[in-house]
């Protein structure tokens, strides 16, 4: 059988042109400041059942919360979900910023 030679394309790119005027230049640019860290206190765990209802566990009963998951974010609260369940209840672990 005859080998059929495969066509090499070797051609370079053509070279673009370059401008002959310079870029316009930029205002420096502003660096917005950043908060200051929030420090947190101790993490406490609440449940939340399918009617957003909140429970925190004290003295070895899980008592109704004052506020929902919702409102705690709100308040800039840190509120990680946790991945276990309870009793088909969602777990959060929730921080109080510290000097409030």
């Amino acid at each position: 059988m005859a080998k059929h030679k495969r066509s090499i394309n070797n051609r370079r790119p053509k070279p673009k042109p370059r401008r002959s005027n310079a870029p316009p230049l930029l205002a420096p640019l502003e660096i917005p400041r950043s908060k200051p860290p929030i420090e947190y206190g101790k993490p406490f765990t609440l449940l939340e059942d399918q009617s957003k209802t909140t429970f925190e566990f004290k003295t070895g009963t899980w008592v109704p919360y004052s506020m929902t998951i919702a409102e705690c974010r709100r308040q800039s609260f840190q509120v990680n979900e946790l991945p276990q369940k309870v009793n088909r209840m969602t777990r959060y672990e929730v921080r109080l910023p510290l000097g409030e």
